[in-house]
């Protein structure tokens, strides 16, 4: 024979089930509380969401993207450094640092002997994707790092004389060689000098 749960004096009257806030909303914001059931064809007020129009939003990120000046990037130095951001007193170079994805420890070593370090990234999250959470600044196998500005200094200063040095060696070369049907000097000839920057290895 079947029971009726509503009538069965063993179970009693029927629970009333109970009232708990439903999952939240797609925005995120939790109902304030239990769920109600709404006549959805009244005039009650209902809570609305302002959302920024499409191309509002479209139109302020494009002024965002033209002022920060990265759409064109034809001749651009990827690994510029912004003056503005090296500490007074500091210098600031992207040295290598992997090749093929693997590290050369005897270059690190060499870097440590000349002060390198590596700049920490936390003072500069400009320079790296959001949400980053490594240590360094790295770059396509560079690495930033620093070191004081008066040894900087120190070792242009020795890498110029050491140029010269060179240039005046090749010239009291020239200088020596014999004149004659085979040489491409006249006696006395004069040699013209001229200076143009070049890349220093480092």
């Amino acid at each position: 024979m079947a029971i009726d749960p509503n009538n069965d004096p063993l179970l009693g009257e029927a629970l009333p089930r109970l009232k708990r806030p439903h999952a939240p909303l797609p925005n995120g914001t939790p109902p304030a509380g239990p769920t109600v059931a709404t006549d959805t064809h009244t005039d009650a007020p209902r809570e609305t969401f302002l959302e920024e129009d499409p191309r509002t939003r479209a139109a302020r990120r494009a002024a965002e993207l033209r002022e920060h000046g990265s759409l064109n990037d034809d001749g651009v130095d990827e690994f510029y450094i912004d003056p503005r951001i090296i500490p007074d007193g500091w210098s600031y170079e992207y040295k290598r640092y992997t090749v093929l994805g693997a590290q050369d420890p005897s270059y690190q070593v060499s870097l440590a002997l000349k002060g390198w370090e590596a700049v920490p990234a936390k003072p500069h999250p400009e320079l790296m994707p959001d949400n980053y959470t490594g240590m360094t600044i790295e770059r396509k196998g560079m690495i930033l790092m620093e070191r004081p500005a008066e040894i900087t200094n120190e070792a242009k200063a020795r890498e110029f004389r050491k140029a010269r040095e060179q240039v005046g060696s090749k010239e009291a070369q020239l200088k020596g060689m014999p004149a004659g049907p085979n040489s491409p000097f006249e006696p006395n000839s004069k040699i013209a000098r001229s200076y143009e920057t070049i890349a220093v290895p480092k």
